[in-house]
């Protein structure tokens, strides 16, 4: 049975999120244009020994919209989301755009986590195959979306820094991903703790939307 949607109002933004289970606490973030609902599978898993929490990011879900979208403005609503409700060092699980933000949430304040975990991430949008750039270029043609607009832009994560996040790290990725594989090694191979992963045969969100197939890789990190 799926929990209430719960609303909070942080950072200038009204954000709305689930949460089920009790036990230590795990975050989940969810990619571009999406909600939590995609973690459905794996809140259902989670919650029998963990408290979890699933956030909409700004603009999407039932969260409210903001003027313009960047991605260091959702890793500050997520900081304030656990400053806010005293979460005791959650493990920031992202996908995406949420791994995106869990490592601009782990370079700046790493203090308050425990573990991330990293399910096709990008340190800039030279990281996506040509492919993907080009199909999101199209549908941006298209929409005119800001949201859309952010991939094309952001972010710009200095691989470097990545040695500052001395927090373990499990780094995901599917074999068929639109995240190239080198950007996927990049991001493991500073990261002082990383464990990386690469699910065969899955493309960017087929292990991650609604599905368990991150369970049990989940559960031997943590």
């Amino acid at each position: 049975m799926r929990g209430f949607t719960m609303y909070i109002q942080l950072n200038g933004q009204i954000l709305s999120y689930e949460k089920e289970g009790e036990g230590s606490p795990i975050i989940f973030l969810h990619g571009n244009g999406e909600t939590h609902a995609i973690w459905d599978r794996m809140i259902a898993e989670m919650s029998m020994d963990h408290t979890v929490y699933a956030i909409d990011s700004r603009g999407q879900g039932e969260s409210a919209t903001p003027k313009e979208y960047h991605y260091k403005d959702m890793a500050a609503d997520v900081i304030c989301f656990i400053e806010s409700l005293h979460i005791e060092k959650p493990v920031l699980c992202g996908f995406s755009d949420g791994a995106i933000i869990t490592l601009l949430v782990a370079l700046k304040r790493q203090d308050l986590l425990s573990a991330i975990v990293l399910c096709g991430a990008n340190l800039s949008p030279k990281g996506l195959t040509g492919s993907a750039r080009r199909e999101i270029k199209s549908l941006y043609k298209k929409t005119n979306s800001p949201l859309v607009e952010m991939m094309l832009l952001e972010p710009d994560i200095a691989p470097d820094k990545l040695r500052s996040i001395n927090l373990p790290a499990l780094v995901c990725a599917g074999s068929k991903d639109m995240i190239k594989p080198k950007e996927t090694q990049t991001i493991a191979d500073p990261l002082p703790q990383a464990t990386l992963h690469i699910f065969e045969g899955e493309t960017h969100g087929s292990y991650v939307e609604h599905t368990d197939k991150l369970a049990p890789v989940l559960r031997k990190f943590l």
